[in-house]
């Protein structure tokens, strides 16, 4: 929708539909779409994508079930909004695993029982991956204070503590 006042600036990239365009790579596959500007990356993985791993818990960044990754860096895609993607490379869950090999903390969730209801998973297991890559789990203190956003309702932290710990062995 077109603004009445002609001096309000344009987001780079905006057409005058008030979309834009963004054009940027999830799990290696190029994308190219036309969002509106106030669009989650979130939502847009999950209903324009149909990349459902990456859950909706709180919509608010407090509780990490919707951690991905962008240019390796974990982010909580429900406060990113996707016109700020134009460029960058996005990893959700579904990206983790070399075909039908898992990535080692996704193993070693499995192996240790690193969930109960599932919901909060593939965001735990996002910010574990970037846990081990920034070094941030020596020790199962250390886990626990860098994985301290993502929010398990179950309780099975003791488990997720010991998969990250077996992912980094």
């Amino acid at each position: 929708m077109e603004h009445a006042d002609p001096s309000r600036r344009r987001l780079s990239g905006q057409a005058a539909d008030g979309l834009v365009e963004v054009a940027f790579t999830v799990n290696g596959t190029a994308e190219r779409l036309r969002a509106d500007p106030r669009t989650t990356l979130l939502d847009t993985l999950r209903e324009r994508l149909e990349l459902t791993g990456t859950k909706k818990g709180c919509d608010r960044g407090q509780c990490g079930a919707c951690t991905v990754h962008v240019d390796g860096r974990r982010v909580l895609s429900c406060l990113t909004l996707v016109a700020t993607m134009d460029g960058h490379e996005v990893t959700t869950i579904e990206g983790l695993a070399d075909g039908d090999r898992l990535h080692p903390v996704q193993r070693a969730f499995i192996d240790r029982d690193g969930f109960q209801c599932g919901f909060c998973t593939s965001g735990q297991i996002m910010s574990a991956v970037a846990v081990l890559r920034e070094g941030h789990a020596r020790t199962d203190a250390e886990i626990r204070e860098a994985m301290s956003g993502n929010v398990c309702r179950c309780g099975a932290y003791p488990y997720i503590v010991e998969a990250v710990q077996q992912a980094r062995a």
